[in-house]
């Protein structure tokens, strides 16, 4: 498929799929921004186009991934914006609440708890805490992806049960 060819039929389906952008983002504007960054996407990608394939579910699945990424980064920030004339963005969530004070001696407790566990749980254990995904943890420590959930598993197990006394 030629450039021109590439271009005159994403142009032609332009109203659909903006019309399938605004069923995702029920918003006009954000519509607009994801069939804008569709296309883009298609224009820098196009390369990846195999040839002899459906062009339009190639062009409708661009969209859907796009827009289901620009959700999950959303949800994942949770941030909230400034309402003055700034928009200077707030690097806190709203749902944040603060620690009562016992909860910090609980918190001691707790994490003398995890560092009795086992290395070979502690480790992985720990670094889920602190924000590792398992794949991550997997490769940083030379283990199977299934050993390391299993790992993880088991060491709240052993967790819950050491601390069934802060239960109430």
């Amino acid at each position: 498929m030629t450039q021109i060819q590439f271009n005159s039929q994403l142009v032609k389906l332009k109203g659909k799929l903006y019309y399938f952008a605004l069923s995702l983002t029920s918003d006009p504007e954000k519509a607009q921004d994801l069939l804008q960054e569709t296309f883009l996407k298609a224009l820098v990608y196009r390369e990846k186009f195999v040839r002899d394939t459906n062009f339009k579910a190639w062009i409708y699945t661009i969209m859907k991934n796009t827009f289901i990424n620009n959700y999950r980064r959303s949800v994942k920030s949770k941030n909230t914006f400034d309402t003055n004339n700034n928009d200077f963005h707030l690097a806190f969530s709203k749902d944040y609440h603060y620690p009562a004070p016992d909860s910090v001696h609980n918190e001691k407790d707790i994490l003398r708890k995890i560092d009795k566990l086992e290395k070979e749980f502690r480790e992985p254990f720990k670094m889920f805490l602190t924000g590792y995904k398992y794949k991550e943890i997997a490769e940083h420590l030379g283990l199977p992806l299934g050993t390391v959930k299993s790992r993880i598993f088991f060491s709240r197990k052993k967790l819950e049960k050491w601390l069934k006394e802060y239960e109430n």
